[in-house]
């Protein structure tokens, strides 16, 4: 058993004189610590929460050594540098409570306003480190509730996605989150991190058609909506359906092409429909565009129009590998094996696209808090008065975030949302929505480093 008063250890058999037994307060598990570290505060090692230690009223308590003083406690970041429960370095950690409700002691969510991470006044004597990028999606979403039909299917297209998409937590759970919310995502990263073997694998296993488009500068709006070609045999003109006409769409180096090719999707996006002569033709839902950019090479490129940002629900970060996860992905993919014969033997179909739309319409059902509508309100409109935004987030980022908090509910097992999931999907629902002043740029500030810093500036609500 360690004897930090940070990291205590399960309690086996029956107490003695020179230990206190507790139960975590957000996991119910049983807890042992020694007796000298009564009155600090230790951490759960299941759930990473962090309470007071409180000795027996009977009990003799150890006066502890004036110097040294105990290190500080590990942080926790309720918004950056990982999901609201992962341990990193550098944010407050917040202070426990008592649960007095499903959401009071949730890691990443603070008790009260004066002493949470989001209002920024630190817990310790220490000044905190600037904050890590942040990087807000996680692998599971926290907060499990009950195995329900959506979160056991949820698992299952995880666990078989990662059969042959290695890591990318951020990208797997935010594409997913989309889907099921009618959304689409914009992926920044650079070459080479599976974005095409992603979509593959993810329609294999959702049993959807894929489509990919290589995006280039001379590419037209008729080659991805399609056109009318004449009919020798009839003698008539019929429409030759495009690309588009599919149910995850790879977009790749969207903004390789010019705005006349971008606007040919704008209508796609919103209406799920493409029109040709006048006449609409109707797209197969489910549909999800994953539109890939290179924020790397700016030569022979096209800013996206502030118009189509805005019809992304999120814009998500892919970055390198960690060292065990490449490893593992030269040991998957580095022999000469095909790889439609990989995704036919080893991915099975797990839905229908008709089974995902019936769960997409189910996920409107789950709860959402007046209090928590409040604070979407107050995080979107505060991005139109942050003195470093030159323009900030629409309504549109206010539905997004509801939407994907209720589908990030539902993947949990949940019927109801809470703060975490939003506090989770606010970085990759806004970052792509505001724009940053002149001023902010020649600093050299960073969108999610302004956006954490307005987060945290929110005071979360106790639901």
């Amino acid at each position: 058993m360690s004897h930090s008063p940070f990291d205590v250890g399960p309690a086996s058999g029956s107490g003695d004189q020179g230990t206190i037994e507790f139960v975590c307060q957000t996991c119910g598990r049983q807890l042992r610590v020694p007796l000298q570290f009564a009155g600090r505060k230790a951490k759960c090692p299941e759930c990473g929460a962090v309470q007071p230690i409180t000795a027996p009223p009977s009990a003799s308590v150890p006066r502890p050594p004036a110097v040294p003083s105990p290190p500080p406690l590990p942080t926790i970041s309720s918004v950056a540098g990982g999901s609201p429960a992962s341990a990193t370095e550098g944010d407050p950690l917040p202070p426990a409570s008592p649960a007095s409700s499903p959401f009071a002691a949730a890691p990443g969510v603070p008790a009260a306003a004066d002493t949470s991470p989001l209002s920024g006044t630190p817990l310790a004597p220490q000044p905190p480190a600037p904050p890590a990028a942040p990087t807000l999606m996680a692998a599971t979403p926290h907060h499990p509730g009950r195995e329900t039909e959506t979160k056991q299917l949820f698992d299952r297209i995880t666990a078989e996605i990662g059969k042959i998409f290695v890591g990318q937590q951020e990208l797997v759970l935010g594409s997913l989150v989309a889907l099921f919310s009618s959304g689409h995502i914009l992926i920044e990263s650079v070459p080479g991190l599976g974005k095409t073997l992603f979509v593959r694998t993810l329609g294999r296993v959702l049993g959807c058609h894929f489509g990919r488009i290589q995006f280039t500068a001379d590419l037209m709006p008729s080659d991805i909506t399609g056109a009318p070609i004449f009919d020798m045999k009839t003698q008539e003109f019929r429409f030759r359906p495009g690309p588009v006409f599919t149910q995850l769409l790879l977009a790749d180096e969207i903004n390789r092409s010019p705005a006349k090719t971008h606007a040919a999707l704008l209508e796609i996006m919103q209406e799920y429909r493409v029109t040709i002569d006048g006449k609409s033709h109707n797209l197969a839902r489910p549909f999800l565009v994953l539109a890939t950019q290179n924020p790397i090479e700016s030569e022979g490129t096209y800013n996206l129009p502030e118009a189509q940002l805005d019809r992304f629900m999120f814009k998500l970060t892919a970055d390198y590998p960690r060292a065990e996860e490449e490893a593992q992905i030269l040991e998957l993919h580095s022999r000469q094996v095909d790889l439609n014969e990989r995704l036919e033997r080893e991915l099975a179909p797990l839905t229908t696209p008709d089974e995902i739309m019936r769960i997409t319409k189910q996920n409107a059902d789950v709860r959402v808090d007046s209090k928590l509508i409040e604070y979407i309100n107050k995080l979107v409109r505060l991005t139109r008065k942050w003195p470093q935004f030159h323009l900030g987030a629409s309504p549109r980022a206010g539905i997004a975030l509801m939407q994907s908090a209720r589908t990030l509910a539902a993947f949990a097992g949940r019927d109801y949302a809470v703060p975490d999931d939003v506090v989770q999907l606010a970085l990759p629902a806004l970052r792509h929505r505001v724009i940053l002043t002149a001023e902010a740029e020649v600093e050299g500030r960073n969108v999610d480093e302004l956006l954490t810093e307005l987060i945290r500036s929110v005071e979360v609500p106790r639901l």
